[in-house]
C-alpha cells in the first residue's frame, strides 16, 4: 500500500517520460458482432466468466469485447473504446481531451495511475480569465475562448499505458472507430440532446456545421453521421501514435484553431510537442476489509479517499439506503472532504500538498465532525498545510467513465473528458478541442495576493474530479471496479456508489441506480428521493434541490466466483456485457 510519505513525492520529478493515406494493416477487418445476454431483468447490468467491459456505449462496448476476443489486454481495449466514445459521444471526450487511466495488474497485484491531464501552454497567464476591464470573464464566455484550451493528454497517456501494457500492436486498435467515422454512425438520444441544447458550444460555428444537414436541421436520434475527418485523424494516429496528434498537420490546425477568434490562446506546435504523460504508483488507503485505490492529485481521488476515511470511523456500515442517517453521513463526509480540497489541491508539481491530509489522526478529527445534524464546514489544518488563497473553481460536467476486465484478470478503470459539452466547441480533423483550462480557479489570489492552490500557471495540469478507483482484497486480489462522470459530483457519485457495494452489501446494479446526493459547502443536490427520506433529511438541516449538473453515469464490474457482474447507470445509455 503506497504510504502517505510515499503520496507526495509526486512533484516535477515523477513526471514520466488534412487526412494521411492509409497504413497497411492500420484497419483490420471487423469481426463478428458479439451478442451478449444482459443479466436477468436488466438490460443495463451484465454477467460474464472470463471478461468484461462497462462502458457509456454500446457501440463502444461492443468494439472493446472484439479487442479482448482477438487476446488484446485491459489497456488494448480502453484505447479502442476511448476511440470510438469520441465518435458516438463526443459531447462527453474525445482525442482533443485528457484522462486519468488506472490500471491493476493481476500477476504483480499493483495498481499504476496515468495521468493524462490536459497542460496549459507555456504562454498561459495567472490573469487569462479577467477580461480589459478588470474583471472576470463570465464563464459562458470564457469556455468557448482559445484561452480555454489545454494541450490534450488522453491520446499520449494512453499510448504511454499500451505500451507498458499491451498485447496488441497499436494500429490495430482503431479499426472498427474507423469504419464508424467512415460508414456513419447513429446518434443516440443523449448527443441528440446536446445538439439541441443551449450550451454556447453547441451554439457555436463549428458544432453547428458538424451537426447540422445540408437542409439546417439538426441531426435527430437514429439517423446518422459520417465523419471522414475522423476517420484520417485516427489514421494518423495509428501510424504514428500520439506524435500523429500532438506534431504536424493536426497540431498545426490546433494551434491555428486556439490561436484565433475570441480570447485566443498562446499555445504553439512546442507546447503540443512537449507534452508528457505522467505515471505514479495509485494512491491505495484501506477501508475497512478492502482496500480503496485511486489516482493520486491533481484527480478527485484524494477528496475520495478522505471521505471514505472519515466513514469508516462512523456506524455506515450497519444502515442501509432506506436509513435517513446513512445519507447524513455521506453528505457530511463529502462536505468535509470537498472543503479540503477546494482549498489545498492543485497540480502536485506546484504546489505542495498537504502531507497530513490522508493521515489516520488528521481523518479521524475530521470524522468527529460528522454529527446528528448539518454544520457549517470549512477546510481543516493538516500537518504542513501551505498557505494558499480561497479557490473559485467552475467545474461543469463533460465526461465519461469506463471499466475493463480482461482474460487475465488485469483491470482499467479510467474517466476521460473534453470538459464541458463539445469542451470549447471549436473542432480539428473531426474532433472537439477541450475547454480544460477553465477547471482552474478563475480568480487566482486572495485580496492579500495569496495565490489559490488551483491558480493558472504555464505548463501546470488543472485540478479534477476524475476519480476512477479500484478496489482490492487484503491480499491485493482484484474486488470491484468502479468510476463516474459528472463535473464535481464525480466525487460524490463514486463515494454513493463504494458505500452502497462496500457498506450496504449491495449488487452493483442496484448500487450505481440509487438516488445521487451531492453536499458540497451549503448546496445539497439530489435525485428524487422516497419522501420520508428526505423529509427526515430536511429536518436534519439537509434542504434536497432538485439534481442540478452532469448526471451520474457511473459504471461498475465486480469479481464473482465465477466471473464477473457488471453494472451500468440507468441515467445515460451504457451498458456492461463481456463473454
Amino acid at each position: 500500500m503506497l504510504s502517505c510519505r510515499a503520496l507526495f513525492r509526486i512533484g516535477a520529478a515523477s513526471l514520466a517520460l488534412c487526412a494521411l493515406p492509409i497504413v497497411a494493416n492500420a484497419r483490420p477487418a471487423p469481426a463478428a458482432p458479439i451478442t451478449v445476454a444482459p443479466a436477468k431483468g436488466d438490460a443495463k447490468a451484465g454477467f460474464a466468466s472470463h471478461a468484461m467491459i462497462s462502458a457509456a456505449n454500446p457501440l463502444a462496448v461492443q468494439t472493446g469485447l472484439r479487442i479482448l476476443q482477438k487476446g488484446g489486454s485491459a489497456v488494448d481495449a480502453a484505447v479502442a473504446v476511448q476511440a470510438v466514445l469520441g465518435l458516438v459521444e463526443p459531447e462527453s471526450s474525445g482525442l482533443g481531451g485528457g484522462s486519468f487511466l488506472l490500471y491493476y495488474d493481476a500477476k504483480t497485484k499493483q495498481v499504476i495511475a496515468y495521468d493524462g491531464r490536459e497542460v496549459a501552454p507555456k504562454g498561459a497567464s495567472p490573469r487569462q480569465f479577467y477580461g480589459p476591464d478588470g474583471k472576470l470573464l463570465p464563464f459562458p464566455v470564457a469556455v468557448v475562448g482559445g484561452i480555454a484550451t489545454g494541450v490534450p493528454g488522453a491520446i499520449a497517456m494512453l499510448e504511454m499505458a499500451q505500451k507498458e501494457h499491451g498485447r496488441l500492436k497499436w494500429n490495430q486498435l482503431f479499426g472498427e472507430a474507423h469504419k464508424l467515422a467512415s460508414d456513419g454512425f447513429e446518434v443516440t438520444g443523449k448527443l441528440a440532446r446536446a445538439i439541441v441544447s443551449q450550451a454556447p458550444q453547441a451554439k457555436g460555428a463549428d458544432a453547428q456545421a458538424y451537426f447540422h444537414k445540408a437542409d439546417g436541421t439538426p441531426y435527430q436520434a437514429g439517423e446518422h453521421i459520417v465523419n471522414k475527418a475522423y476517420a484520417a485523424t485516427l489514421d494518423r494516429i495509428a501510424a504514428q501514435g500520439s506524435k500523429g496528434l500532438l506534431t504536424g498537420p493536426v497540431a498545426e490546425k490546433i494551434v491555428a484553431k486556439v490561436t484565433s477568434g475570441t480570447l485566443p490562446s498562446t499555445m504553439t506546435l512546442a507546447d503540443l510537442a512537449a507534452y508528457k504523460p505522467r505515471k505514479t504508483e495509485g494512491l491505495c488507503m484501506p477501508y475497512r476489509t478492502h482496500l480503496i485505490c485511486t489516482p493520486q492529485a491533481p484527480s478527485g481521488g484524494v477528496a475520495v479517499q478522505e471521505a471514505m476515511g472519515m466513514l469508516a470511523h462512523t456506524d455506515i456500515a450497519t444502515r442501509n439506503a432506506q436509513d435517513p442517517k446513512g445519507w447524513l453521513q455521506i453528505a457530511q463526509a463529502s462536505r468535509l472532504a470537498y472543503a479540503d480540497r477546494d482549498r489545498y489541491e492543485g497540480d502536485p508539481a506546484f504546489v505542495p500538498f498537504p502531507t497530513g491530509l490522508l493521515a489516520p489522526d488528521y481523518i479521524a478529527e475530521r470524522a468527529k465532525l460528522i454529527g446528528e445534524t448539518i454544520q457549517p464546514v470549512t477546510f481543516g489544518m493538516p500537518k504542513d498545510a501551505p498557505k494558499v488563497g480561497k479557490d473559485a473553481t467552475h467545474e461543469p460536467g463533460g465526461t465519461t467513465h469506463m471499466v475493463i476486465v480482461d482474460t487475465a484478470g488485469n483491470v482499467v478503470s479510467m474517466t476521460t473528458t473534453v470538459e464541458s459539452i463539445f469542451g470549447s466547441g471549436r473542432m480539428v480533423d473531426g474532433f472537439f478541442l477541450n475547454n480544460q483550462l477553465t477547471d482552474f480557479s478563475f480568480s487566482t489570489t486572495d485580496a492579500d495576493g495569496t495565490p489559490a492552490a488551483n491558480a493558472v500557471a504555464p505548463g501546470k495540469r488543472p485540478r479534477s474530479s476524475m476519480a476512477p478507483a479500484i478496489v482490492l482484497t487484503p491480499k491485493r486480489n482484484f474486488e470491484l471496479a468502479v468510476g463516474s462522470p459528472g463535473g464535481t459530483s464525480i466525487i460524490a457519485y463514486n463515494i454513493k456508489a463504494l458505500v452502497g457495494m462496500l457498506d450496504w452489501g449491495m449488487k452493483p446494479q442496484d448500487a450505481i441506480s440509487l438516488p445521487n446526493l451531492v453536499a458540497r459547502g451549503d448546496i445539497f443536490s439530489a435525485d428524487t428521493f422516497p419522501a420520508p427520506v428526505a423529509d427526515a433529511l430536511a429536518a436534519k438541516g439537509l434542504p434536497l434541490l432538485t439534481a442540478r449538473g452532469e448526471n451520474s453515469g457511473l459504471h461498475v464490474i465486480v469479481r464473482r466466483a465465477k466471473g464477473y457482474e457488471g453494472g451500468a447507470d440507468p441515467r445515460r445509455e451504457g451498458v456492461a456485457r463481456g463473454f
